[in-house]
């Protein structure tokens, strides 16, 4: 009887643990040489905005890293994650501010995260704010900062992350937002798009923000110290 409890407390769940992160581990080897036709996220979003609309169909097309414009690449790093280039995958400074910041809050509303961990996120997990999950991204991230290098990182990040309201990757977000493909951004557009990224669906209904441009400004002047890989 004791036997039996602790394989179904302990062996079974630590084996269905072991067995979801080869799988990750398996799709992101998969990632060196293929790319992500989507993610969890924008499967989920997908699914809401079917709800409303069941003919609806997300905003996407990937384009390779070398059709992006260098501006957005140097956008999204200064805004994003300035240490991009340098760090392993999670900065750990900005996760202790993140989580004391939430020990005052009583509860997860930052996580202090990096390009890398937010990539986890975005192919892997839901939207849902918590330790576990954190834990979750955490393993991700380091799997993808063993396996991929940061060009192909960032390429993959700037590729499906959201930019607005069924709006993903950067050439989605070009048409969506300047009617232009993403290797044509000038940097106060690319700037913009950077600073875009926390809160695409507020900042696509709220394009006019004040608060929007003003950091896009502060971006721009940052843009020719952002490091690419």
């Amino acid at each position: 009887m004791k036997k039996k409890l602790f394989l179904w407390l302990f062996v079974v769940p630590l084996s269905l643990f072991l067995l979801l992160q080869l799988y990750y581990l398996v799709q992101i080897l998969w990632w060196i040489n293929h790319n992500p036709s989507s993610t969890s996220f924008m499967r989920q979003q997908e699914a809401v905005l079917q709800e409303k609309n069941p003919k609806f169909v997300l905003k996407h097309k990937w384009v390779s890293y070398s059709r992006i414009s260098t501006h957005l690449k140097r956008a999204v790093i200064a805004a994003e994650d300035d240490g991009f280039s340098e760090h392993d995958g999670v900065e750990w400074e900005a996760m202790q501010k993140a989580f004391e910041k939430n020990k005052k809050k009583g509860k997860v509303v930052s996580g202090g995260s990096t390009i890398t961990q937010q990539l986890a996120k975005n192919l892997f997990l839901s939207g849902e704010r918590s330790y576990l999950r954190k834990g979750e991204e955490l393993i991700i991230t380091f799997m993808l900062e063993m396996c991929l290098d940061k060009e192909r990182i960032l390429e993959i990040y700037l590729n499906v992350v959201e930019w607005g309201v069924g709006v993903f990757g950067a050439e989605a977000a070009s048409q969506h937002y300047y009617g232009i493909s993403a290797a044509n951004l000038s940097a106060p557009q690319a700037a913009r798009l950077g600073v875009m990224l926390p809160k695409p669906r507020y900042y696509d209904k709220n394009q006019g923000s004040a608060y929007l441009q003003k950091r896009a400004d502060l971006i721009l002047r940052r843009m020719n110290y952002a490091e690419l890989p």
